[in-house]
């Protein structure tokens, strides 16, 4: 066999957790992930970390922690991935390199951030890092502000979206009530997320409170093998394709309300995979903003550009619509620690395709997808997962 696997996972709660540093999140992740897969710490040939940092905390190095953490690991080789939001996906795919060149047969990705260090102003600094800051790097808001503008460019084009903004917002708040790992598990319902309260202000342009992921601490893992391993407390779920696709890092080189790079790379893995996304049984999508998940429907063929409001208006991406998205709540319900998402994400789609969602579990599902972006759609990833 050469296909690669998930043989376990670990996760821990997303919040603002002031009394763990970055080596207890990668052991609360890592040594679950690694039990759950029926393995030692032993058994591990190498270590990947995404963690995105940015001055987040003064320890830099983090690849180096990994052996802080858990003194078994003194001598396993571990390398740390940096790509903005897709960090942890691009710790994923570094493994994946790994064991397809045989160099590594049992690898451990660890997708870690701590955010809550700096005073929000700081936090928004940080964050637009992320943007290209010879051009975007002065925008009010932060990140916020750059999907802020993003969002105003697309309601002056195709009309308010408010309430297909406020639909996605509840949606996967609703979801996220039924994850215990998420940073808020609280239904703020429709009306809450459409109307401006002292609760739920504008943050930037039309993107109020409710439209914007949390500012969270966490950390996930991954266990991968080119196969099965007996012994492994969970079931085996095993990538179909997967895809990158980079974008024009500057706003101004593109059209902001297209996320074009995102829809190639829907098209190339769904069709290397095989498949459409009419056979996928629910997707977890990158919502940092609200307006991202608006745009990413779009970007993943859902509906026209333009368009993207009746799919959620229409309920096609509600837990029991044609196309369940972020049915583990999102970054909007479960939080946003950079370096976390994309391993997060993994472990999400994985827990579904095992049947272990709890009470987030899509019936019969078998076949799904993640999307994680790094920026305002500049790394674009995406996995087509299935059952084992």
């Amino acid at each position: 066999m050469n296909t690669p696997h998930i043989i376990g996972w670990g996760h821990t709660p997303f919040g603002k957790l002031d009394n763990l540093d970055l080596e207890q999140l990668l052991r609360d992740a890592a040594l679950p992930a690694i039990a759950s897969a029926g393995l030692e710490p032993a058994d591990i040939d190498g270590i990947f970390i995404g963690h995105f940092n940015g001055g987040f905390v003064r320890q830099d190095f983090s690849a180096s922690l990994a052996a802080v953490a858990i003194p078994e690991f003194r001598h396993t080789p571990a390398v740390r991935m940096e790509n903005a939001c897709a960090t942890g996906s691009a710790a994923i795919w570094a493994a994946l390199d790994a064991l397809a060149s045989g160099r590594v047969k049992r690898a451990l990705v660890v997708g870690m951030e701590k955010m809550n260090t700096l005073p929000n102003v700081q936090i928004g600094e940080t964050l637009l890092k992320c943007s290209y800051v010879k051009e975007e790097g002065d925008t009010p808001g932060g990140f916020a502000g750059v999907f802020g503008k993003i969002a105003a460019g697309y309601f002056e084009r195709f009309g308010d979206q408010s309430d297909a903004l406020a639909a996605i917002s509840a949606k996967n708040h609703a979801n996220g009530v039924h994850n215990p790992y998420a940073h808020m598990r609280r239904d703020l319902g429709f009306d809450f997320c459409r109307q401006p309260s002292d609760k739920n202000p504008f943050v930037a342009g039309p993107l109020k409170r409710s439209d914007c992921s949390l500012v969270s601490d966490g950390a996930a893992a991954l266990v991968l093998s080119l196969e099965p391993v007996s012994g492994a407390a969970v079931p085996a779920v095993r990538w179909r394709s997967r895809t990158q696709v980079n974008e024009f890092l500057p706003l101004s080189r593109r059209d902001p309300t297209r996320f074009e790079g995102a829809a190639l790379a829907w098209s190339k893995g769904l069709n290397v995979a095989g498949v459409s996304l009419a056979d996928l049984h629910f997707v977890e999508t990158h919502d940092c903003f609200t307006i991202a998940e608006l745009l990413e429907y779009e970007a993943m063929g859902l509906a026209p550009h333009g368009q993207g409001a009746r799919v959620i208006l229409d309920g096609v991406t509600r837990k029991d619509g044609k196309l369940p998205v972020n049915p583990s709540g999102g970054l909007k319900s479960r939080g946003h620690p950079i370096g976390a998402t994309g391993v997060s994400q993994h472990v999400m789609a994985a827990m579904q395709l095992s049947g272990q969602a709890g009470a987030m579990q899509i019936e019969g599902a078998r076949l799904g997808a993640v999307f994680n972006m790094g920026g305002a759609a500049v790394a674009n990833y995406l996995s087509v997962l299935e059952a084992a």
